[in-house]
């Protein structure tokens, strides 16, 4: 699933990879801590993409809010 994308004249591969954030707060904290936690381990990432949006439900209530990103990274192997 990787994608060949060329700017300002360099050539690179990149992969693009599901994660998950979550947040008892709200979907945009949940995108966010999903960015933060890969962007410990991953480099150059590129684009995010919100690709689905869904909540945890306990007791009638809502306990946890979920984000599916797409992530885009320059992929070095």
């Amino acid at each position: 699933m990787a994608k060949k994308t060329k700017s300002s004249g360099d050539t690179g591969v990149y992969r693009v990879t599901e994660i998950i954030g979550t947040s008892p707060l709200s979907w945009e904290a949940a995108a966010k801590n999903a960015i933060e936690a890969a962007s410990k381990s991953l480099r150059d990432l590129r684009i995010a993409e919100v690709s689905k949006l869904d909540m945890k439900i306990e007791d009638g209530k809502v306990v946890a809010y979920r984000a599916r990103v797409s992530l885009s990274f320059k992929y070095d192997g």
